[in-house]
């Protein structure tokens, strides 16, 4: 793809953010996105073949770029503090691309929900980048016995993003460490006293 069709792609994608947040993406029509976006209503079906298309797409760029940020902490040695950089990382990126995340909230767990298909997905995503370190904490011993992985890793994730959204909306004045310390008392109560 070249860099003008990239470039195109990205209008689409931050023009349908911000109809959706405002709107929510179900009464979006592509005559809107295009004119939020300053293009031909036939750019939208060049690019991405119809409206549905364009949010299934946008859906897979945003957690992409979630996922991506949380992987970039999966080196870190100590399992516990690998989770304190992805809960402030997730914060942070929900609070850069709140409109992102408000939709994110909203559809995924919408039943049924258009998108359910993708989200399930791309929830996997992500899910299972925590479970790979709440595993790790297991590893180090420092999981209480009769913790489920999978149900803890579910757990933070929709924490992490109901907490996130809250902050932003409520508590916009918090600083994001304070929202991230008090994300990080559960986790450590989960991860044992020893938790750094």
């Amino acid at each position: 793809m070249s860099p003008r069709g990239e470039h195109t792609k990205q209008k689409l994608f931050e023009s349908t953010l911000r109809l959706a947040t405002a709107k929510g993406l179900a009464g979006l029509t592509v005559d809107e996105i295009a004119a939020e976006a300053g293009v031909a209503k036939g750019t939208v079906y060049y690019n991405f073949g119809s409206k549905d298309g364009l949010i299934d797409a946008l859906l897979r760029y945003g957690v992409g770029q979630l996922a991506e940020r949380l992987r970039a902490h999966t080196g870190e040695p100590d399992p516990v503090v690998a989770l304190e950089s992805m809960v402030d990382t997730g914060l942070e990126f929900i609070a850069t691309y709140r409109g992102f995340s408000q939709i994110l909230v909203s559809e995924l767990w919408r039943t049924p929900g258009q998108w359910h298909e993708t989200l399930s997905l791309l929830r996997e995503d992500i899910i299972s980048i925590v479970e790979e370190q709440l595993h790790r904490v297991a590893d180090a011993g420092r999981l209480p016995a009769g913790v489920q992985v999978p149900t803890a890793a579910a757990g933070l994730f929709g924490t992490l993003l109901v907490v996130a959204l809250d902050w932003q909306v409520f508590q916009p004045h918090r600083p994001r460490a304070e929202v991230r310390d008090g994300i990080m008392l559960l986790v450590r109560g989960v991860a044992g006293a020893n938790g750094g």
